[in-house]
């Protein structure tokens, strides 16, 4: 009977994809491209995830369930198709079937491209919480924006940076279904007059802010969610009079305004026009969000003041803080409510995640910028200042929410919030201690932790087919929803079968990419080398710098002696840096100069091999991370907030070379010291190196090694067509070593060549590495999403078993 219904399920599935090929795509199975059939199939994967998507929405609302509503700027998704054949169980038949119709199943994987709607950890978390959410049966809907153009198209002209537009939606996207019915006004600047006694606000300019919904399925199908992504359009079409008295510019501001809106992912905000259009992106999703919210309880619920019993809203750092007075003024302006009752309703809403403890990235808006573009909510956010200020008489250095001429949205999510939450075990002590001490100490309690995670479903299931094949082959199925089960494999490790196959896996994901490498970026590596992989957003504390540093290092110690040991060693980087950020871009510049250097020595050879594909994102992750023996996290301690990288890594099978920093203290707990490279400066003793004016020229002076690093820099070996080009680099190392590059350089060289003694040792190698997929099921996604539904959003799951 099973074999009957599987037969009749994948005719079923056959059909379908052939009905949407000519029914929908108009076209016939003899002329149809790989993006005919992608789309073919997308299509009829769709519609099995459309029953449990209907019925996980009729049955939270038959049930009024409490939804959770998670508000962020980034959406890191990437591509769909594969995912929901994973979640719903028919990766294997939706593979055979396209076979049968004579298509390669990986190249229509490959066709499919990655939705271009977030940068880097903040937005794959976003989609690893959604994923998660599905799978725990968490009612939950995620909010952000409809880019257009996202983030930006990274490549490389003569190794620098350069920037285009993602064209992700010149394609149609099969998996989003347009909701015009969920269509909200969203005003900025115009005035604010008190009339009867209360405050008007007058929009000065306006645009529709339109739902598109994507559905979110759960493993094996069980629960869906939706991600609703708004596309700003214009609130007047086209102004004919204009146009006909050939101001034809003019004419199409309206659409101009609302198109720039949902553009561009972070514009450039080194300009006034850059940081006016990110605060209406971001009060944008915020409003529109919060107009949906508020629709939807009220089509079942009369009284706003049970608002918190049926709605938890989380907002994903601090770009849609501004929903604190956005709900105030709708529940004040549109619904009567007095301010400090909306007040309580709105903080016993919402909760903040912190993700940074960098002050630069805690959003500050001038006054001027922020009273000039949200003129009433200026006024609001006073409001709460002066509230919360009253509720504390008598603190001599009372940390306010606008100071200094500057509307603080770090401290505004904290006072509106009833939760907030950082996302390591260090990073949450750090921002009691540093970052929120003084409203820390006004509500005890507050700040809690959750450490996040990643889901397995994706990040292994998926991604590493044959580490997750010999998984369930050792430990049996199950375990994609129970990652703690990972711990059941550690009897097998000491098994020299194990550790064979443990190896196997691992090499036949090395052969893939470095077949990738050869056919995208002409270099030639080879999979015996071991692959050290640093992934992540090009930033100063992130410390891409101390990996090419100690980069030079080793090429300079191979060509010293090249007939020594040397264990063969293949630098992977990969990250794009934010568009106006000088010395990042730098950094890249670098990176690249000193590739091609040692690439092209013949000294050198196979020895040690430097790679740096373009236009890094969550497909290039998903290739290079089940491929990855070491796994680079080695900011500056105190800096990262978690990291879910280090996560993926870990779990994945490749050991961490780190610091003490964000979630590497956790993987450190849990993998054992033994399992994992650890080197450089506490978060503690990096703020007492700081305070030494000339940490920085004392390190250098100390350190012959890195001493010649730098000189062949300036001296320009990597650049010798412009000799000057990285002494601004240079100096910033020897005396602006903010991130304490220098201070942990001797130590970072010291645990790399401790590295090496391990990869020579293949038993111990492989020991390590299955140690860290063995102890990784801490790191699951589940787990963090079961601490949010219990200690910041109270709610219940609504699958049982």
């Amino acid at each position: 009977m099973a074999v009957t219904d599987q037969i009749l399920t994948k005719t079923l599935l056959k059909s379908d994809i052939l009905r949407h090929l000519t029914f929908t795509l108009g076209k016939d199975a003899p002329h149809a491209s790989v993006y005919d059939w992608r789309m073919a199939l997308s299509y009829a994967i769709r519609d099995r995830i459309m029953e449990p998507w209907f019925a996980s929405t009729r049955r939270t609302w038959a049930e009024d369930r409490k939804r959770v509503y998670y508000l962020s700027m980034e959406f890191l998704i990437g591509r769909l198709l594969e995912d929901a054949t994973i979640n719903l169980g028919l990766h294997e038949m939706a593979e055979t079937t396209m076979a049968e119709l004579g298509q390669d199943f990986r190249e229509i994987i490959g066709n499919e491209p990655d939705a271009a709607l977030g940068n880097g950890g903040l937005g794959r978390l976003a989609a690893c919480f959604m994923e998660s959410m599905a799978t725990l049966g968490c009612p939950a809907y995620g909010y952000g924006i409809r880019y257009e153009h996202g983030l930006f198209r990274q490549r490389f002209e003569q190794g620098q940076q350069v920037e285009t537009p993602e064209d992700w939606l010149n394609q149609r996207n099969p998996w989003e279904f347009d909701r015009p019915e969920a269509t909200y006004t969203i005003g900025f600047k115009g005035e604010v007059v008190t009339r009867d006694g209360k405050e008007v606000w007058t929009p000065g300019e306006t645009v529709f802010a339109m739902g598109h919904d994507t559905p979110v399925i759960g493993w094996k199908g069980r629960w869906a969610n939706t991600l609703r992504l708004w596309g700003a359009k214009p609130t007047t079409m086209f102004d004919l009079d204009r146009f006909n008295r050939g101001d034809y510019a003019a004419a199409a501001e309206p659409e101009t305004l609302a198109r720039t809106l949902s553009r561009v992912l972070y514009p450039d905000d080194t300009t006034y026009q850059g940081k006016e259009l990110r605060l209406k992106q971001e009060f944008f999703l915020t409003s529109a969000a919060l107009q949906d919210i508020l629709r939807r309880f009220a089509s079942t619920h009369g009284d706003l003041r049970k608002l918190p019993a049926h709605v938890a809203i989380q907002m994903n750092d601090t770009h849609p803080a501004i929903a604190g007075p956005e709900l105030i003024r709708l529940l004040v302006d549109e619904h009567g409510l007095g301010f400090e009752e909306a007040l309580e309703i709105a903080q016993a809403c919402l909760g903040y995640t912190n993700h940074t403890l960098l002050p630069e990235a805690l959003e500050r808006w001038a006054t001027f910028t922020f009273g000039n573009v949200l003129p009433r909510h200026m006024q609001i956010v006073e409001q709460i200042d002066s509230w919360h200020r009253r509720s504390y008489p008598g603190r001599p250095h009372y940390v306010g929410i606008v100071k200094h001429h500057e509307v603080r949205m770090g401290e505004l999510a904290f006072i509106m919030s009833h939760k907030v939450n950082g996302v390591s075990a260090l990073h949450s002590d750090l921002v009691k201690k540093n970052l929120f001490p003084e409203l820390d100490k006004l509500h005890p309690g507050r700040i809690i932790n959750q450490t996040n995670g990643v889901t397995p479903r994706r990040w292994l299931k998926m991604a590493n087919r044959p580490l997750s094949g010999l998984i369930t082959e050792t430990i049996g199925e199950g375990w994609e929803a129970d990652l703690d089960r990972l711990k059941e494999l550690e009897p097998h490790v000491p098994d020299q079968g194990f550790l064979t196959a443990f190896d196997a896996a691992k090499r036949q994901n090395k052969v893939a990419l470095a077949n990738w490498l050869k056919a995208d970026l002409g270099v030639s590596v080879s999979p015996d080398a071991l692959f050290d992989v640093q992934i992540k957003r090009i930033h100063e504390y992130k410390r891409q710098l101390l990996n090419i540093l100690e980069t030079v290092a080793r090429w300079q110690a191979i060509r010293a002696n090249p007939t020594a040991n040397w264990v063969p060693r293949v630098k992977i980087f990969g990250g794009k840096s934010a568009p106006g950020y000088v010395v990042a871009k730098e950094i890249i510049h670098l990176i690249n100069d000193v590739g091609a250097t040692i690439n092209a020595d013949p000294v050198v050879g196979d020895r040690l091999k430097v790679v740096y594909p373009a236009n890094y994102n969550v497909s290039m992750a998903e290739r290079l991370v089940p491929a990855a023996d070491l796994s680079e996290q080695i900011s500056t301690a105190g800096k990262e907030a978690s990291g879910t990288g280090n996560m993926k890594f870990m779990i994945n099978g490749a050991p961490t070379i780190g610091t003490l920093d964000g979630a590497n203290v956790e993987i450190l707990q849990e993998v054992g010291r033994e399992n994992f490279f650890l080197f450089g400066l506490t978060a503690e003793e990096v703020v007492t190196r700081r305070e030494d004016p000339d940490h920085a020229r004392k390190a250098i002076e100390a350190s012959q090694v890195l001493q010649d690093v730098l000189q062949n820099i300036a001296e320009g070996v990597f650049s010798p067509t412009q000799k000057d080009r990285y002494h601004g680099l240079v100096h910033r190392v020897w005396h602006h070593d903010y991130f304490l590059v220098a201070s942990d350089f001797d130590a970072f060289l010291a645990a790399q060549a401790e590295t090496d003694a391990a990869y020579a040792d293949r038993n111990r190698w492989l020991t390590m590495a299955a140690m860290n997929t063995a102890r990784s099921g801490f790191f699951s996604s589940d787990r963090t999403i079961r601490g949010y539904m219990t200690d910041i959003w109270s709610v219940e799951s609504a699958l049982q078993g």
